[in-house]
């Protein structure tokens, strides 16, 4: 198989290191892709990866038979049906799915068709309105977020009156709003997947999503992230029972099921799990903890989707846990600075060469006059792995600081709440 992965983060390269780790891979390519994928695989940086032609004449110029998309920007800019019209195979949601994860209003009218648990919300299209309820609720912590697509999580969680509205304000300028209560609990990403008879669950994550330590400040698109979460069987139960079932089954009785990853944000409170996001590809950071665990071959796991087997595929995983630590750049996640020149990494640990050594996955740093530079807030993913999560946080944070630009910060706490004391 020829494959083709769309994207340039990290969680980008973390997919592209578990096909280059396949038997049955004859070429892998990435687009953009960036300085990690490079190591690995042939970029393709004069690929468009969001233009559905442009994917395709590089598949028709470099022999490729499967493309594979984990991330939201080519999904929404329609590269699947493309392809697919044109005999290409893919991975990912097509056309039909997509309101999953870009209209919030239709995913929360659709767990309410199927008596999935989702947080209490109102939607709104108007300030005064807004300002009127925000009034009338004065005190209470809301969570407020754009009703369509949003990258890294753009939203605002907050209790005081002027800081909700100004967010609300920007946000109705342009899309209709809504707003949640505020849930209390364990962050939980899942992520499953799918074809027309069933589906494989990967190992459960939890993620850090606020920018400081605490999982105060303000959201970003992940900090952090620990696999696996050690749930108790009847919460895990409960989880399948109360929202991945019901979910999967909804989709396939309302005729947008496909066969691709389908993610789910859920927070596990004392009432039991809510689900609060659908994501119709993979999350940043959870894939970069989920893939060093990954025993099984990716491409016969694939095929399993393709032959309609997957709940029967035998999945192999580590009995390891994994931690993964997000390097980001000065001034993110409001205004990253970029630009900034990336210390050369040993090629053992830049490439991945050693298993007692941490995972590297790198996102927005591209080559520029052979050197690594940054071009965007999240930078490169440190993955220890290890006999327990605090074996695998001792080894991320042992090494972490071998990477080195001006202005990088982390979260010094990712995995800290789940120590047995």
């Amino acid at each position: 198989m020829r494959v083709l992965v769309l994207g340039s983060g990290a969680k980008d390269h973390a997919m592209t290191w578990l096909f280059s780790q396949s038997k049955l891979i004859k070429g892998l390519f990435v687009a953009q892709g960036n300085v990690g994928t490079a190591a690995i695989a042939q970029n393709l940086p004069e690929v468009n990866p969001s233009s559905p032609e442009s994917v395709y004449a590089a598949c028709l110029k470099y022999e490729i038979n499967f493309v594979f998309v984990g991330t939201e920007a080519p999904l929404f800019t329609g590269v699947i049906d493309y392809l697919n019209e044109r005999g290409i195979d893919t991975f990912g949601a097509p056309g039909s799915a997509l309101k999953l994860e870009g209209d919030r209003y239709f995913a929360r009218t659709f767990t309410a068709r199927h008596n999935i648990p989702t947080p209490p919300y109102q939607l709104f299209d108007d300030e005064k309105s807004l300002s009127t309820y925000l009034k009338k609720n004065e005190g209470k912590n809301f969570v407020l977020k754009r009703n369509a697509l949003a990258p890294s999580r753009i939203m605002i969680d907050s209790n005081d009156y002027n800081a909700l509205m100004a967010f609300g304000k920007g946000i109705l300028k342009t899309d209709n709003l809504l707003v949640e209560d505020h849930l209390v609990g364990l962050p939980i990403t899942a992520t499953v997947f799918s074809d027309n008879n069933g589906y494989l669950m990967l190992p459960l994550c939890s993620e850090y999503t606020k920018s400081e330590e605490g999982n105060t400040g303000s959201p970003t698109g992940g900090m952090g992230a620990i696999c696996p979460v050690p749930l108790q069987d009847e919460v895990q139960q409960q989880l399948l029972d109360q929202i991945i079932n019901p979910t999967l089954h909804g989709m396939r009785e309302e005729k947008f099921a496909y066969k691709g990853v389908l993610t789910f944000s859920v927070i596990l409170t004392n009432d039991g799990p809510v689900l609060v996001d659908y994501h119709v590809r993979f999350n940043d950071p959870a894939t970069q903890a989920i893939v060093p665990l990954i025993k099984s071959d990716i491409i016969e796991i694939l095929n399993g989707m393709k032959n309609d087997t997957i709940k029967d595929f035998p999945l192999q995983l580590s009995n390891q846990s994994a931690v993964s630590v997000v390097v980001a750049s000065k001034g993110y996640p409001d205004n990253p600075e970029i630009g900034q020149e990336v210390k050369t990494l040993p090629n053992f640990i830049n490439d991945n060469l050693l298993a007692t050594k941490p995972r590297i996955f790198w996102g927005a740093v591209m080559e520029k006059d052979g050197k690594g530079v940054t071009t965007g807030g999240r930078n490169v993913t440190i993955v220890g792995v290890g006999k327990n999560i605090i074996e695998a946080n001792e080894q991320v944070y042992r090494y972490i600081d071998m990477v080195e630009f001006n202005g990088s910060w982390y979260r010094k706490d990712i995995g800290n709440k789940f120590f047995e004391i």
